[in-house]
């Protein structure tokens, strides 16, 4: 007791060296333990990697029980606790820097599973909604009631399409997944399909070993809408696909290319509900009249064999298409298209719907179709000025009248000699017409007059009989 009250520095110096080489060694057994733990001979993982593969595993069974958020023996706290791990696997997912263990990808991917592919409900009020534009969809729209779990199912499946090697994913999303993805699309859920769009396009580019079959089935999807039901929500959204793919094709244009523009796309025109997809589908068809100009011809007078006759949206819609169209053609077909499209242009014009009447009209505003005009203005001519001549004589609308006064002076201002003689050729028509016309009901006064005398001498004839 006396020495270590005698000499504390000598005590502290000792007992200092003494814990400096305590910890060296320490550390050094930290070290050997921790390399005989990791050592591939030794075949385990660390316990902290070992726990942390369990916690994922603990999740992904919890995230395996299926709500459907309308059954009142369901807990609340049970469905906040599934949302709670999906975020937690969905920012495990979002820090992968490596290939994931095969028993944790395999049960993640049969839980997205599960949770995606499920029956959809029957559809509600679909004479009403399927008819929308998306912005006039959305206030019909009752969101549905998965969707807080749903979302987070699609960002995980996004996040490991990302970050995964597709070779790896090959062995999970397979061609049985892929279909039942794209049957996901009949979704009336408007955010569901937005994000079920950016999962397959994702999967389109970074899997190409199945892009050949991922384009068929949304072709299958497309000629079972035109020719069977049109009834399917998610047409726009493919179309949308559709719209980045195009954009990457290389000219010239591959023959299987344009048969997807001629069998599908331009019968996508013809269904009543095409103003609900008509901006996507729009974008699909310029895209390839850009890239080729030469297919133009075979677009517009596919459009107009499709022309509607009763429904004026879809009208008014496909105007400004062909105006676009007109853009982006090659100028040597502009004869050849000339008088088709300023044939169907006139009979636009002369629509007892003023609003069809007024987009037709601000078509001669646009310096293409002018230029279009002009190359076969012998042809067109006489269509022309026949349909102003009678939009000024018989059209109700005093704006659309207005219009066509002014669109006259242009097309006057063309060719003022060619637009006379066409005005004295109506004038003529219009007088044989009425010649005819008057040479008619003449002929009906006759053949009328005569049977009344037939008629009276019948009368006369009976009268006779009886009387004897």
């Amino acid at each position: 007791m006396g020495v270590i009250r005698n000499a504390p520095e000598a005590s502290s110096k000792k007992k200092k060296s003494t814990t400096l080489l305590y910890l060296f060694e320490l550390e050094s057994r930290s070290y050997h333990s921790t390399s005989t733990l990791s050592s591939p001979k030794n075949g385990k993982l660390l316990p902290s990697f070992e726990s942390e593969n369990d916690e994922i595993l603990s999740a992904i069974s919890i995230c395996n029980t299926i709500f459907t958020f309308t059954d009142p023996s369901e807990s609340p706290s049970e469905q906040d606790l599934k949302r709670v791990k999906l975020n937690q696997l969905l920012s495990f997912t979002k820090s992968l820097k490596k290939a994931l263990d095969d028993r944790i990808l395999s049960r993640m991917m049969s839980m997205l599973s599960a949770n995606l592919f499920r029956p959809l409900p029957p559809p509600s009020n679909t004479s009403v909604i399927s008819d929308l534009p998306d912005e006039l969809e959305e206030l019909f729209f009752s969101p549905g009631p998965l969707w807080p779990h749903l979302q987070i199912v699609y960002d995980i499946l996004q996040r490991l399409v990302i970050n995964l090697d597709p070779k790896i994913l090959r062995e999970y999303i397979d061609h049985r997944f892929l279909l039942k993805l794209v049957s996901l699309f009949q979704s009336e859920d408007p955010r569901e399909r937005d994000s079920l769009k950016n999962v397959y396009h994702r999967i389109y580019a970074r899997f190409t070993f199945y892009r050949s079959s991922m384009r068929k089935s949304m072709n299958d999807v497309f000629l079972h809408y035109v020719f069977e039901t049109e009834k399917h929500c998610g047409i726009g959204e493919l179309l949308e696909i559709w719209g980045s793919i195009i954009n990457g094709f290389t000219v010239p244009l591959k023959e299987e290319h344009k048969l997807f523009l001629m069998r599908v796309l331009i019968p996508l025109h013809k269904t009543k509900g095409m103003q609900v997809y008509h901006r996507q589908l729009a974008y699909c068809v310029s895209q390839f009249v850009q890239k080729e100009p030469a297919i133009g011809g075979v677009v517009v007078r596919g459009i107009l064999k499709y022309w509607p006759i009763t429904n004026c949206q879809k009208e008014i819609l496909l105007i400004g298409e062909l105006e676009e169209l007109v853009e982006n053609i090659d100028p040597d077909q502009f004869r050849k298209l000339a008088l088709p499209l300023c044939t169907q242009i006139t009979r636009c014009l002369n629509s007892c719907n003023s609003q069809v009447a007024e987009r037709a009209l601000y078509v001669w505003n646009n310096e293409q179709f002018v230029k279009m005009t002009s190359t076969a203005i012998e042809e067109v001519f006489p269509v022309i000025v026949q349909g102003m001549e009678r939009n000024l004589k018989l059209h109700w609308s005093i704006s659309v009248k207005q219009l066509t006064q002014n669109v006259k002076v242009m097309v006057e201002e063309m060719d003022p000699s060619l637009y006379y003689q066409c005005l004295q050729d109506i004038n003529l028509c219009e007088s044989e017409a009425r010649r005819d016309e008057s040479m008619r009901k003449e002929r009906w006064e006759k053949i009328e007059n005569a049977a009344a005398v037939k008629n009276q001498f019948l009368q006369q004839t009976q009268s006779i009989c009886v009387s004897h």
